[in-house]
């Protein structure tokens, strides 16, 4: 009787990439396991966020590629796109994500499925669609929403977030991107690419002030010079309001205040944690930014865990599924394993493709560690030659004895040469045994080599 005292033994609620990983986890334990959806099963990921995204950008680069094309002797020069078509090919790579036969794939594992938005009455209760529903564990994988800075009248006369953006049918003339972080400068590139008269704005001295200073500057030249893009920071947005047809936004810089002209607005500010479920009622401790979380991923209520982007401190699908892992393991054994943060990886898909991992120098001196460095450009090796494509570089941060602790690549194919290198951090290796192991000519994991072989 005991066995039957809940409806399950583990109710996750969202069915991202954190929430997913866990319930088929459990699934796989025999535990009885319900998944609760307020959106889309799969969550943001493949649905809005990564998967489309990508898709999009991919067909950016291959029409970029090919218009630009010249110097390889390929000619280009009327060359021409149909946006219908390109959206058409990111709802297909969407479509093959299989989320649309997500319910079914629940099902298939014993996991029972049911739509609609969990409100907690107890540490063991829900209510979902005005039923109640009880559980000895739970799993918060709500996820997160966009975060919408205070802009006079934005509301009245509408924009767009990153939903809304990925399923444009044709790209804006003008736009204003609010917020220089990954995402911004990720549709800085897609539409800048596609002929858009992009201003990205941000309060932040540079654009991607969360990397190192020497992968923003690169990318600032790249989005001015290769995409027309009017960068603007250290700029407040203040107002914005109907201008004929099109949208005008008034933003602050330093003491003056300016204004551009715009079809379309695009925000990019950030994310808070979705944490309006009743996690009072749960005993669950939370901020609008996230629900604190121990590194076991167990909440202040001893029976709920959470994990994705609900928890933070990293916004990405790889830490999400990782999380979730960690929590559906110890909420069911003893031996309990706890989240090690020190190697994770992010990418950033501009052109060139932005990767880090570990602790950039900002981070390094904010702590007051004592570290190495040593940059490596791109330009040096033989595959930015046969590419013709020199802009970026290999920066490696290790501790005085030269094990590796954080790196930072600017560079085609960025996302593929950081796991060397997260694979170094994760496991102790120093610069010079990475430096040591035999990289392949031409490739650009060379240019990983030489960073690391500057380290003394």
């Amino acid at each position: 009787m005991a066995k039957n005292k809940y409806d399950y033994d583990l109710i996750v609620i969202g069915s991202g990439g954190g929430g997913s990983v866990a319930a088929h986890m459990s699934a796989a334990m025999g535990k009885r396991v319900a998944v609760i959806e307020a959106t889309e099963i799969g969550g943001e990921g493949p649905n809005w966020a990564c998967v489309p995204v990508k898709a999009l950008l991919h067909a950016a680069k291959i029409y970029d590629q090919a218009k630009n094309g010249q110097a390889l002797g390929i000619r280009g020069s009327t060359l021409s796109y149909n946006y219908p078509s390109i959206k058409a090919w990111k709802d297909l790579a969407v479509h093959r994500t299989g989320t649309w036969q997500g319910k079914h794939n629940f099902e298939t594992d014993g996991i029972t499925v049911i739509m609609g938005r969990a409100h907690f009455i107890s540490p063991h209760e829900i209510t979902v669609n005005r039923h109640h529903l009880s559980a000895e564990n739970f799993l918060i994988a709500t996820g997160s929403h966009d975060f919408v800075p205070t802009i006079d009248n934005v509301d009245k006369i509408g924009y767009i977030t990153f939903k809304e953006a990925v399923n444009l049918t044709r790209p804006p003339k003008s736009l204003a991107i609010i917020g220089a972080g990954a995402v911004g400068c990720e549709f800085a590139e897609l539409f800048g690419t596609f002929g858009t008269k992009v201003h990205l704005i941000d309060v932040t001295s540079r654009i991607l002030a969360k990397e190192d200073e020497e992968v923003s500057e690169v990318i600032k030249q790249q989005l001015e010079q290769r995409r027309n893009v009017n960068i603007l920071t250290n700029s407040k947005v203040i107002w914005a309001e109907k201008d004929g047809l099109a949208k005008r936004v008034h933003y602050q810089q330093g003491h003056d205040m300016k204004s551009i002209k715009v079809d379309e607005i695009l925000i990019t500010s950030g994310k808070l944690a979705n944490v309006d479920i009743g996690l009072e009622n749960a005993n669950v401790e939370y901020t609008p930014k996230s629900i604190a979380v121990n590194e076991f991923m167990q909440t202040s209520a001893k029976n709920i865990y959470a994990a994705g982007d609900v928890t933070g401190p990293y916004l990405y699908v790889h830490t999400a599924i990782y999380q979730g892992r960690v929590a559906a393991h110890n909420m069911w054994h003893k031996q309990k394993i706890a989240m090690d943060y020190r190697a994770v990886p992010h990418c950033i898909f501009v052109s060139p493709e932005v990767a880090s991992v570990g602790l950039n120098e900002d981070e390094c001196i904010k702590r007051d560690l004592k570290y190495k460095k040593a940059l490596a450009p791109i330009s040096i090796i033989g595959r930015a030659n046969t590419s013709n494509s020199d802009v970026g570089f290999v920066k490696v941060i290790t501790e005085p004895d030269g094990a590796i602790i954080g790196a930072s690549i600017v560079s085609p194919h960025a996302g593929e040469m950081l796991q060397e290198l997260t694979l170094a951090i994760q496991y102790g290796i120093t610069a010079q045994e990475v430096a040591n192991t035999l990289h392949a000519f031409p490739s650009w994991s060379e240019a990983v080599r030489v960073a690391c072989n500057k380290i003394r």
